[in-house]
């Protein structure tokens, strides 16, 4: 299996998901996750976990529930032998089919214009799985999570200068900039961390996350790397 990245989805094995509906599951839980099997849908990796409790080849996976199942977020741990495959969420411009009018007009802009700073968007959260599934994610305040494959500082700037100014107001435009080596930062908080309106940025990886506090250069470690 290739290595692991936070947002990727895991396709199971029959055998995976017969151990996985084997286990002691709450009546919602059992329901979902027999759902999820027999329709054959992914579930998320998630963040690592580590610890001498954790067998060594155990990988950590999500399945964030619709809302015919209470939106529950159900933590799954298989072994490794249990995926099949892993995906990816869909490209970030077939959000579009969910949206209408002056909305989906502006977000069309939006991710033109990340096209054209070459970047790859994807789209994760509600809509991103009401995309996959079908079934109902989203609401009236759902955000709309998108992640941005950035190779470096000056491309990381261009595309939070480019979030700033064309950015709907609704729904609100979430998500991270994945850099290379697979450091991930809220947008958000890169703009702001650059600006120098912050004095640290949270950057996540597969295995947790951190504070880095390198200025408003960027951390060297991986922004450099990446």
């Amino acid at each position: 299996m290739p290595p692991l990245r936070r947002h990727q989805l895991a396709h199971l094995c029959p055998a995976g998901w017969s151990e996985v509906l084997s286990r002691p599951w709450d009546a919602t839980a059992r329901d979902c996750l027999r759902h999820w099997a027999q329709r054959r849908l992914p579930l998320v990796v998630t963040r690592q976990l580590a610890g001498p409790d954790v067998p060594a080849d155990a990988v950590a996976l999500g399945l964030p529930a619709p809302l015919a199942w209470e939106r529950r977020r159900i933590a799954v741990q298989v072994p490794r032998t249990a995926v099949a495959w892993l995906d990816e969420f869909p490209p970030a411009t077939d959000v579009l089919r969910l949206l209408r009018g002056r909305t989906r007009a502006r977000l069309q802009s939006l991710l033109d214009g990340l096209a054209s700073l070459q970047t790859l968007a994807r789209v994760y959260g509600s809509h991103g799985w009401q995309l996959l599934t079908g079934h109902r994610y989203l609401h009236e305040h759902s955000d709309l999570d998108l992640w941005i494959a950035v190779d470096g500082e000056a491309q990381a700037d261009a595309v939070a200068l480019h979030l700033q100014s064309c950015a709907p107001e609704k729904p609100r435009v979430d998500g991270e900039l994945i850099f290379i080596d697979g450091a991930a930062i809220a947008w958000q908080e890169w703009a702001s961390w650059r600006a120098g309106r912050t004095r640290s940025v949270l950057v996540k990886r597969l295995n947790g996350a951190a504070l880095e506090h390198d200025g408003v250069t960027g951390p060297t470690e991986w922004a450099h790397a990446a």
